[in-house]
Formats: structure tokens, C-alpha cells, sequence
């Protein structure tokens, strides 16, 4: 007896390139993540370990300034990458739950809230570190980075709209299993 695999829909196609796409992306944010942390520590001893944190990031003279405000600048970078991963993760949880034969699910509801929760994270977090840098540029006279964290707002409430579109789908789903 020979057993065929059932070929995949278009859409099943789609969401198994995304759900590796979504893989890459949580392995690119924690190399970064784990990069700039390694960094960091590494110029917590040797100074000149400032002058290229990540990818051309060079805070060595606020290194040499005061080693707070450079720690400050760090952390808040590393902890928005780090949330980065986060969400990614939750992609990830997302496409290993969702079901394509019964998509509304309160299982993938929480999920999608919990992505838009963390997406608002980063906007908070985003706009602090905003007001941190501006707050040090008054001090410094030099920019320690221009973060724009409007674009996450706008995601996560995308995202919270969609969850509850799936959560009505969850109720009128459960209400048509009621009435059958």
C-alpha cells in the first residue's frame, strides 16, 4: 500500500514560509540582542569596547562621560531587541497553534492580545528611551540614537483588532455548535 502525502493548499504554503520566516527573524533579534549584551560587558572593562557596540553603534565618549547614562542607553536598546524577539516567539507559538480547519480558536485569540500587549510594550518602552536620549542630547550635545516607536502603536492595535474579530469568530462559533 502506498501512502501519499496530501499536497498543500496555497495558504498552507504561505503560513510554512512565514512560520520560518518567523524563526529567522527571532534568531536575527537574539544574535543582535546577545551581540550588543556581549559588547556591553566586554566595554564595562575595556572601554574602547564602546566604540563599536553593534553594527557601527559608537557611545564610546558617553562611555568615557559617565558610565551610567551610557548603561542607560544600552539597556534600553537591548531590551527593546529583546522584546523584539518576544513578539517573535509569539509568531512563532501563533503559526505552531493555528489550524487552518478550525481558525478561531481562544487559544489563538490570546495569542494575537498578547502580541499586541507586547507590540504596545515597545512603544512605551520605545518612547521612554526617546525622552532618555533627547534628555541626553540637551546633556551631551550629541544624539545617542533616534528610535521612532510610532509605527508599533500603530501595530498594536492592528493586531488587538484582529484578535477581537477572532474572538467574535470564537463566539459566534461556539453559539452555531449550541444550536445544532
Amino acid at each position: 500500500m502506498k501512502l501519499t502525502a496530501k499536497p498543500k493548499t496555497r495558504t498552507e504554503q504561505i503560513l510554512s514560509v512565514m512560520h520560518i520566516l518567523a524563526w529567522v527573524a527571532f534568531v536575527a533579534f537574539m544574535i543582535e540582542a546577545g551581540a550588543m549584551l556581549f559588547s556591553f560587558i566586554v566595554s564595562c572593562s575595556n572601554p574602547e569596547g564602546a566604540k563599536n557596540l553593534y553594527k557601527g553603534l559608537n557611545y564610546y565618549d558617553l562611555r568615557q562621560m559617565n558610565f551610567w547614562y551610557y548603561t542607560g542607553v544600552v539597556s534600553f536598546k537591548v531590551s527593546i531587541v529583546l522584546m523584539k524577539a518576544f513578539v517573535w516567539i509569539l509568531v512563532i507559538k501563533l503559526f505552531s497553534k493555528f489550524n487552518l480547519e478550525n481558525p478561531f480558536n481562544m487559544e489563538i485569540v490570546k495569542i494575537l492580545e498578547k502580541i499586541s500587549y507586547m507590540l504596545f510594550s515597545i512603544w512605551l518602552v520605545g518612547m521612554t528611551s526617546s525622552g532618555y536620549t533627547a534628555w541626553l542630547m540637551k546633556l551631551t550635545g550629541k544624539m545617542y540614537g533616534d528610535w521612532v516607536a510610532g509605527e508599533y502603536i500603530f501595530m498594536a492595535g492592528l493586531i488587538f483588532i484582529i484578535s477581537q474579530i477572532f474572538k467574535r469568530g470564537v463566539e459566534l462559533q461556539s453559539e452555531s455548535d449550541l444550536t445544532i
